[in-house]
């Protein structure tokens, strides 16, 4: 199979790197970040007009792309810059409706595509841990519609998000995959409220509150009781995306230690000279290419109509990021020194960036454990 980049995903590449490099530094990321929205609406519409949010989609959709090699182009280049804008979101509640939504429906895809609404993506919940079928949230029928009470949590911007697709209960067990179904709820909806809080690594989140939350029929996405398999779908492409991006950090973090190992002088020579730290360096650098061919396997296998060469391909993929990032965030702050954990270099955001992807969409152990349980199915 030839893993070569297209000439256009080249041009995506280079122009996304370039955009980052020169409009979102650090201090620029740093402001977004620490802003009461936890993003700026100025840079989402910028980067819809650079065609990134468009290129996670099909043309079929409304998009540029869609496939997961241009998945894994934008947020390589968009963890270079630790950019906090809801592209994640954006990717897996678009996959969903593109999957799965009506006419109606899919009209939001416009909107998202470019830049002009939010979306947030309310699946996880108090106490539910990384299961997708962990869901407690119910939804019931009503007058023709629906009636969702329950709450989630750690919803990506989930206090400014202008749509929510919310997972809840209509059939079966707490734990049951079979009767989750699938919501897409305007944020104005009545009952619905948001608490919002900033994450440890830039950003907002906000825990939801459904409190008999009513729905007109429209509001149901594809089938009732049949969304474990969309909802596993979205998640599927949120994490090839999220290991690209820890990729896209690494190379940084590998960058500018290598940069201080060449600068940093004791006994008047490099530290870089001396062998002991030549050696976990190297180390680093061959783990770095470890995790980028996790990558690559995923992106190439995200689309697969088998299911279990599909999602191991996945968890193998979240599982050798979360063991390579948390080594390349402890080796680069040790190989800094004390100056590595200083708030002021970009370095240590850059490693607590990498430590809180590993417990996104599932942790190492829990994909390690979903690697072995999908081959023995």
């Amino acid at each position: 199979m030839n893993f070569e980049h297209t000439e256009d995903r080249r041009m995506l590449s280079d122009m996304l790197r370039r955009f980052v490099a020169e409009q979102y530094d650090f201090a620029t990321r740093m402001r977004h970040a620490q802003s009461p929205q936890g993003y700026s609406a100025e840079f989402w519409r910028r980067y819809a007009e650079l065609g990134a949010i468009g290129a996670l989609f099909a043309e079929a959709d409304g998009g540029l792309g869609g496939a997961g090699f241009d998945i894994s182009v934008v947020f390589e280049a968009l963890g270079r810059g630790m950019v906090v804008e809801p592209f994640l979101d954006a990717l897996m509640v678009g996959t969903a409706i593109a999957a799965a939504g009506t006419p109606a429906q899919r009209e939001a895809l416009d909107g998202l595509i470019s830049g002009g609404i939010v979306a947030a993506l309310a699946q996880a919940e108090p106490e539910s841990g990384y299961d997708l079928n962990q869901v407690r949230t119910r939804a019931e029928r009503s007058d023709g519609g629906w009636v969702l009470n329950g709450a989630k949590a750690v919803v990506g911007a989930g206090e400014h998000a202008d749509l929510f697709l919310v997972s809840a209960r209509t059939a079966g067990a707490e734990d049951d995959e079979a009767g989750i179904s699938l919501f897409l709820v305007s944020a104005g909806a009545a009952g619905l409220t948001a608490r919002g809080y900033g994450l440890i690594d830039g950003g907002r989140a906000a825990e939801l509150t459904l409190d008999k939350v009513q729905l007109g029929p429209d509001a149901l996405l594809g089938e009732a009781g049949a969304g474990y398999a969309l909802l596993e779908r979205a998640a599927g492409r949120g994490i090839l995306a999220l290991c690209a991006e820890a990729v896209g950090a690494m190379d940084c973090a590998r960058d500018a230690t290598l940069e201080y190992l060449r600068t940093r002088r004791q006994f008047g020579t490099p530290i870089g000279s001396f062998q002991a730290l030549q050696h976990r360096m190297a180390d680093v650098l061959l783990e770095i290419e470890q995790a980028r061919s996790a990558v690559i396997n995923a992106a190439a296998a995200v689309d697969h109509p088998d299911r279990a060469t599909r999602e191991r391909a996945l968890s193998a993929a979240k599982y050798t990021i979360g063991r390579i990032g948390t080594l390349v965030a402890e080796e680069s702050i040790q190989l800094h020194g004390g100056i590595g954990m200083t708030w002021e270099l970009p370095l240590a955001h850059y490693a607590k960036r990498l430590v809180m992807i590993d417990h996104q969409l599932g942790d190492e152990d829990h994909h390690l454990r979903r690697y072995i349980a999908l081959g023995q199915a």
